[in-house]
């Protein structure tokens, strides 16, 4: 079997990717490596410590926060978020998920905390893009490619989300993005602090999550790669720079896609998972709430439908959860997520394992490259 460092630079070597670091953990032993560059043309060569634009993989760290929020008693799964989000508690839905934008009904009961961890609030992406009531989630709530500075603040989010029907009743259908970000607000009204605060205070502070938050800092920029998408003949185009979008705090810290991190930072978190929320000798989560996080909560019907992004899978709380061995890489059980920048990361209770491996060229879809499907492979044993 190659070498995690074979497998990245096999792909740095094709020019898919300028550089990459990957990390798989089978219990104890851990298999860490850098491969190429953290810029397009070879210069900076890539580091462990490396920081990169996580995107979507920042979804299981933001129900993590909010798990915290409901140890803490401040809310449960079970609260209509009414109380806290008022914008979104006389929602209207779409009369069908193709109808125009105001042909509309009310919702049929309250959107839930449940509802946004599992995504089953009503807003997000479904496999059909061309669904007249998705546009505003794009033209107005910049929902899709991860861009800090181009969002509004939360308020000025929310009230532009209530203008906004949902697509689906609460709890009727899996829907993409859109719920982390709801729930990052919701985290942030709940504790009082700004959701970048209360992540730093109760996540990566106890974790050690040193290099993640929602913007680095000047002294960290010569750690913080270039970010390209493939342009026309396959050529790498710079999409941020180090001193671009992620260099100063947004307006809009997005729970759906805003954080940077690197490799060890991550697995931190994911080792929290492993050990059942255990932090050495005190407890960030209990072991319910990683059980909760970690299970599939959707229906059938509800992992059908929502193929074009999970291709089957179900989902548990930000992230999702292998239900069958679908290919060599799914493992029943296995949680996490990827991000459209070029992210992957999970971890798989059953066996002790962890795999991410972070690289810095936006998915061209929601199918993943061969680079990351060749990273399972190696983290599988295959």
């Amino acid at each position: 079997m190659s070498t995690l460092r074979e497998v990245l630079e096999t792909h740095v070597r094709h020019g898919s990717v300028p550089g990459a670091v990957g990390l798989v953990a089978r219990g104890e032993r851990i298999e860490v490596a850098a491969a190429g560059s953290a810029f397009s043309g070879g210069s900076a060569p890539m580091a462990r410590d490396s920081i990169f634009r996580i995107a979507s993989i920042t979804k299981p760290v933001t129900a993590a926060a909010a798990m915290i929020l409901i140890e803490d008693g401040r809310i449960a799964v079970s609260d209509p978020v009414g109380p806290w989000l008022p914008e979104l508690a006389s929602p209207k839905v779409v009369r069908a998920p193709d109808s125009p934008v105001d042909d509309v009904v009310p919702a049929a009961r309250p959107i839930t905390v449940s509802d946004l961890l599992t995504f089953r609030a009503g807003y997000g992406f479904p496999s059909d893009f061309s669904l007249p009531a998705l546009a505003p989630l794009f033209s107005e709530l910049h929902q899709g490619s991860p861009e800090p500075r181009g969002v509004a603040a939360p308020d000025e989010w929310m009230a532009a989300l209530a203008r906004v029907p949902m697509l689906h009743q609460p709890g009727e259908a899996w829907l993409y993005n859109t719920c982390s970000d709801i729930l990052g607000v919701l985290i942030a009204r709940v504790s009082g602090q700004s959701l970048p605060e209360f992540m730093a205070e109760r996540l990566f502070e106890p974790l050690g999550m040193t290099d993640t938050g929602f913007a680095v800092p000047a002294d960290r920029l010569d750690r913080f790669t270039g970010y390209y998408r493939a342009g026309a003949q396959g050529a790498l185009e710079l999409v941020d720079a180090p001193d671009g979008q992620w260099s100063s705090m947004p307006d809009f810290p997005s729970g759906a896609g805003g954080l940077v991190s690197t490799v060890d930072d991550w697995y931190a978190f994911a080792r929290m998972l492993l050990d059942e929320g255990a932090v050495g000798s005190r407890s960030l989560l209990t072991p319910d709430s990683v059980r909760q996080m970690t299970t599939d909560h959707l229906t059938p019907a509800q992992r059908a439908a929502s193929g074009l992004f999970t291709e089957g899978q179900g989902w548990g709380f930000g992230g999702s959860v292998d239900v069958e061995t679908l290919d060599p890489w799914n493992v029943p059980g296995r949680y996490g997520w990827v991000g459209g920048t070029g992210t992957t990361a999970h971890v798989i209770p059953s066996s002790g394992t962890v795999a991410i491996m972070l690289s810095q060229v936006a998915m061209a879809g929601p199918t993943p490259p061969v680079m990351m499907r060749d990273f399972w492979r190696h983290a599988a044993g295959v």
